[in-house]
């Protein structure tokens, strides 16, 4: 028996003169390679879960020759897609499918609307991978594969294998994956992450997460590591533990947090000292009118708001740089906007910026919002949510106004000028700061 793992990568704009802009603008477009250049490790993992007696083996998508795909000799495929390539990946699984394969899709998309992918596949994972593919691949073997399994949600990370790292051909990728949290205490109504296979925040045990850092290091000699957490150190105490036995690995890693890391100053002293090089920070709306209703547990993101530029210059202060990351066309923006995130990242030295159109993935409550509105522009045409192209119908704005305004603003965030005007601010903060 031999199952082939395809990741499916390279989002690709839509928007012809945006893509044209980042082709000389190179800050626009570093996030976007980042995020191709990650492997899989969703994939890896459930890799590590397979079985000894069978073949297996992990493919981007780039590597497939799509006219070879009957003699791959594949018995079954796992493939995990993003939304953005969805598409793609319907077709892939079509031709292998055609070819005699079976074909297993999972992820957040096919969580989110599992029926759609199983026009598509044999059978479709909802919710979390671990926990089911043992079973899953047993009843492949025994010739009962089900059309649907779903996970329960209560998968612990204590029983976490460690990911298939030797699978990889490291040359290839800026940085490897470790995921040390899973799950985030916050609920906006756009984020289509992991708080939609799991409920609750849960936390790999120190040991793994080090356990797994120690075998990246045995393939790549000095690793940059990115850790695949949708908010890591929500769970203070856990993080001051891992940072602390992080220390001796002399790694380096970026990571995604919101701005209560701010007010910890042990927190940033021990991930400064533990190798950490840049974190993303979501800020969202440099306007509180954007903020206003986003998070819909306690509405928490307009509550920070007032802290954010402190939040920055403190985060900065301390050697690591910030990555802020900005949504564009939240309800209540106006096309003030444009010029209010230029000018937060002016007066608070922003290293990074991040400036995403607002997306309504399928799942988030977003997406339900806008439907019921009759909202949605592009229903169903999943390459539009690469975060870059508008497909719902704004308010505060027109249409022609929001994306005239986000190539604008682009035009200006990325200059060669502007870029070393930050960083040099970022560079002078941290002699004042000592």
């Amino acid at each position: 028996m031999r199952v082939g793992f395809i990741a499916m990568s390279g989002v690709r704009v839509q928007d012809a003169e945006l893509m044209k802009l980042g082709l000389t603008l190179p800050g626009f477009v570093e996030r976007s390679e980042v995020i191709a250049s990650l492997p899989s490790l969703s994939l890896l993992t459930l890799a590590a879960l397979t079985p000894d007696h069978i073949e297996i083996s992990y493919h981007e998508v780039d590597d497939i020759n799509r006219d070879l795909v009957p003699d791959l000799g594949f018995d079954l495929v796992a493939i995990s897609t993003m939304t953005a390539q969805a598409l793609e990946a319907y077709e892939l699984a079509d031709r292998f499918r055609a070819s005699g394969v079976h074909v297993v899709m999972g992820g957040l998309h096919a969580t989110c609307i599992p029926d759609e992918c199983a026009l598509h596949a044999d059978c479709v994972v909802v919710g979390e991978g671990e926990p089911i593919w043992a079973r899953l691949l047993e009843d492949y073997r025994m010739g009962e594969l089900k059309d649907r399994y779903d996970s329960d949600g209560e998968y612990c990370m204590d029983d976490a294998p460690m990911p298939r790292f030797d699978l990889l051909d490291v040359n290839r990728y800026n940085r490897i994956t470790v995921q040390t949290t899973r799950g985030c205490p916050h609920k906006c109504d756009f984020c289509a992450s992991s708080i939609m296979l799991t409920s609750g925040y849960k936390v790999k045990p120190t040991e793994k997460v080090i356990s797994e850092i120690r075998a990246i290091k045995k393939i790549w000699n000095r690793p940059f590591i990115e850790l695949a957490d949708d908010n890591s150190f929500a769970s203070k105490a856990k993080a001051y533990e891992l940072l602390e036995a992080m220390i001796p690995e002399r790694v380096r890693w970026f990571t995604e947090c919101d701005v209560s890391i701010a007010k910890d100053e042990k927190l940033l002293r021990l991930m400064k000292k533990a190798g950490c090089r840049q974190v993303l920070v979501g800020l969202e709306s440099p306007n509180a009118i954007g903020l206003d209703g986003i998070e819909t547990n306690s509405n928490w993101k307009l509550a920070q708001y007032p802290k954010y530029e402190d939040a920055v210059r403190t985060i900065q202060s301390h050697g690591i740089t910030v990555i802020g990351c900005f949504v564009l066309g939240l309800d209540g923006q106006t096309p003030d906007s444009f010029d209010a995130v230029y000018d937060f990242a002016k007066r608070t030295s922003l290293y990074d910026v991040q400036v995403t159109l607002q997306t309504p993935f399928p799942g988030t409550g977003l997406y339900r919002r806008l439907e019921d509105a009759g909202r949605l522009t592009h229903p169903g045409q999943w390459d539009r949510c690469t975060l870059f192209d508008l497909n719902y119908e704004p308010i505060g704005m027109s249409v022609e106004e929001l994306q005239s305004g986000f190539r604008n603003l682009v035009s200006r965030l990325y200059t060669p000028e502007f870029v070393h005007a930050r960083r040099t601010g970022f560079h002078q903060g941290l002699r004042k700061s000592g």
